[in-house]
C-alpha cells in the first residue's frame, strides 16, 4: 500500500494528472470536509460541509482544465513535494479492501512567490486492491485548519 501511495504522489509532483486518474476507481468519492472548532474529537468537521466534494466526472473536469491552461489559480503549475508517512492499513470485511490512513506534508512553490507553502493532510482512503492493482475508492482529506492558509486548493491532496 505504500508503493501505491509513493507512486500516487511522484504521480501529482510530476503534474502526471491523467495517469493518477487511471489509479482512480470510477465510483471515487474525493472529499475536504470544512473543519470546525470543537472539544469533541468526533465532532472535527462539519456535517455535510466541504471545501471539495469530487467525483470522477469533476475530477476529471478538473484534469482537463489544468492541461489548457484555463485553471488561472495553476498557472502557471505549482511546483509541488509531498512527503507521504503514517500509513496505517486496515482490511475490511469486503474483500479486497482497506481502509488507509496516512499523513501527507505537501510542499507548494506557486508562480514567482517567495513564500511557500507547507500543507499538511491527515488523508483517511478506501483503497480496492484486485487483480494485482490498487484503486482509490474513497478519500477524505482532513486539513488541520478551520480558515485557509494556503491562497487555493487548486492542487489534489
Amino acid at each position: 500500500m505504500s508503493q501505491f501511495l509513493a507512486l500516487e504522489a511522484k504521480l501529482l509532483d510530476e503534474n502526471r494528472y491523467e495517469e493518477w486518474l487511471a489509479l482512480l476507481d470510477e465510483d471515487i468519492d474525493y472529499h475536504v470536509p470544512i473543519r470546525v472548532s470543537d472539544d469533541r474529537p468526533d465532532r472535527q468537521s462539519a456535517a455535510n460541509r466541504y471545501r471539495l466534494r469530487d467525483n470522477m466526472m469533476l475530477l476529471s473536469k478538473r484534469v482537463e482544465r489544468m492541461t489548457t491552461g484555463q485553471a488561472w489559480a495553476e498557472s502557471p503549475a505549482s511546483r509541488t513535494v509531498r512527503v507521504v508517512g503514517s500509513v496505517l492499513v486496515t482490511p475490511t470485511d469486503l474483500p479486497g479492501r482497506f481502509e488507509v490512513d496516512s499523513a501527507v506534508l505537501i510542499y507548494r512553490q506557486r508562480a514567482l512567490d517567495e513564500e511557500a507553502d507547507i500543507i499538511p493532510v491527515r488523508r483517511q482512503d478506501v483503497v480496492l486492491h484486485e487483480d494485482g492493482r490498487c484503486r482509490l475508492l474513497k478519500r477524505t482529506a482532513l486539513l488541520p485548519w478551520i480558515a485557509l492558509r494556503t491562497p487555493n486548493l487548486a492542487i489534489f491532496l
